[in-house]
């Protein structure tokens, strides 16, 4: 037994340990933060950006899915990368890209020069992203504590869905819009300098020696992105342009198919993406975002163009969805440290459903508290599933494929925000037709209700 001195030395540099742990872990979440922020403070601020830029729907789902479309084809490059390179690299690297694009979108002068700019930024944030969930399980080896870390990830990082509205308010009846991409410059800087400080360096020897599928890294944004613009352009009324968009997509799958079965090292490892628990993970987290931004993006057009809130006020609105998903994510850590993955996933999806049935009975003149079972329930959903998908696609993978792991997931959840925006908001149409928009938000009830209930099928898959 060792003597007091020796013990009180070894007990401060545990606690220095975890205290180091945490600021480190502080550090990761503030840039999952800002690449959560700048999807939900731009959907309050679109109509404003629309007026100022002369650009309508169709240029405004640019804006989110250029973003979008750009984090989810290169996450999984990110990913590999990060495996190949070190995480801690490619979070710095992820977040300088980042934050010189927030300020390229700060300057745009017009809707395609910012639609430019917010690929750059997805871009920058598909680097980071799988980064900072390898930072987490590598910090956190134990899948208790992992659990509850990833819980704590999810809350924090979460914060960026009631503050983004409320801040994106404010900027935009305030200071003007584009200062929801010049706040990210100052913030950038700051998390840069954490990193560097605070997030442990990659050990060399558990870096993944495998080769860069190129040709994969090129085919699968490529088919992303053909895909969301066919659903634009069919929402639009354009079959012939969504026709060939769809041909595209379908021609970048095939090959995308045909180079990953002879790629030597794939990027789409058949070990991994075939798992079980690993496609039922994925599944969820699809269909978690692709519902909730959609929602997000009719509902914010909804309360502003439809019934003629102000930006402040429509974000205000929007908490309801916001705080439970915030409150709850250390629930569902602590749920999942218990019970597994599977129990708040479930019930996280069979909340949300709950609340499609509300947008039947949502008009052009109805109250907002019609409406308020929608967002409340799927910010409750969205609080249990969040936190614990993420963690059963996490512990599919060997520590070597951390990073394609986090990119999977993420590539899955943001797939689901891309096509959340293009399908809602080509199914409700243009806000000016109130009557019109109000009937396609009845049809987006059905459609969300099918969308979770077959998820709700895929969390069978998930044996964790």
């Amino acid at each position: 037994m060792g003597s007091p001195t020796e013990i009180r030395t070894e007990t401060r540099e545990i606690d220095g340990g975890r205290a180091r742990r945490g600021a480190a872990l502080a550090v990761v979440c503030a840039g999952m933060f800002l690449v959560l922020l700048d999807v939900t403070i731009v959907n309050v601020t679109l109509p404003g950006i629309g007026r100022a830029l002369g650009t309508g729907v169709a240029g405004m789902q640019g804006v989110v899915d250029g973003y979008a479309v750009a984090i989810a084809g290169l996450l999984l490059g990110g990913g590999a990368l990060g495996d190949r390179l070190g995480h801690r690299r490619m979070l710095v690297a992820g977040l300088l890209l980042f934050g010189a694009a927030s300020l390229a979108c700060g300057l745009a002068a017009g809707p395609v020069s910012l639609v430019a700019a917010r690929a750059v930024q997805g871009a920058g944030a598909a680097m980071l992203l799988p980064g900072s969930l390898a930072a987490v399980t590598r910090m956190f080896p134990d899948p208790g504590e992992q659990a509850r870390a990833m819980g704590a990830w999810a809350a924090v990082s979460s914060t960026a869905l009631p503050a983004g509205p409320l801040l994106g308010g404010v900027l935009v009846d305030g200071p003007g819009w584009r200062w929801i991409f010049l706040l990210n410059v100052p913030i950038v800087v700051a998390a840069v300098a954490g990193v560097l400080l605070l997030v442990p360096r990659d050990p060399a020897g558990g870096r993944q020696h495998r080769r860069l599928d190129a040709a994969g890294l090129v085919l699968a944004p490529v088919t992303l992105g053909a895909l969301v613009w066919a659903v634009i352009e069919l929402g639009h009324g354009d079959r012939s342009g969504a026709l060939a968009a769809a041909v595209a997509a379908a021609a970048g799958a095939v090959a995308l198919v045909l180079v990953e079965r002879r790629a030597a090292d794939p990027l789409f490892p058949s070990g991994l993406v075939r798992a079980p628990a690993f496609l039922g993970a994925n599944g969820a987290s699809l269909v978690m975002n692709l519902v909730t931004n959609g929602t997000l993006f009719v509902v914010t057009l909804w309360l502003q163009q439809v019934q003629g809130r102000s930006a402040l006020a429509a974000g205000a609105l929007l908490l309801p969805m916001a705080v439970p998903l915030v409150l709850l994510a250390p629930l569902s850590g602590a749920l999942n440290a218990r019970f597994g993955p599977r129990l708040p996933v479930r019930t996280g999806i069979v909340i949300a459903l709950c609340g499609t049935p509300a947008l039947l009975f949502t008009g052009p003149h109805s109250p907002y508290a019609v409406l308020l079972p929608t967002l409340v329930l799927i910010g409750i959903g969205d609080g249990l599933i969040t936190a614990s998908a993420v963690s059963a696609a996490m512990r599919t993978a060997p520590p070597a494929l951390a990073g394609l792991a986090g990119g999977f997931n993420n590539t899955a959840r943001q797939v689901g925000t891309a096509l959340g925006a293009a399908i809602f908001g080509s199914v409700a149409g243009s806000p000016l037709d109130g009557a019109a928009f109000a009937s396609g938000l009845h049809i987006l009830a059905w459609v969300s209700a099918a969308l979770w209930l077959a998820a709700l099928a895929g969390t069978s898959l998930i044996r964790l």
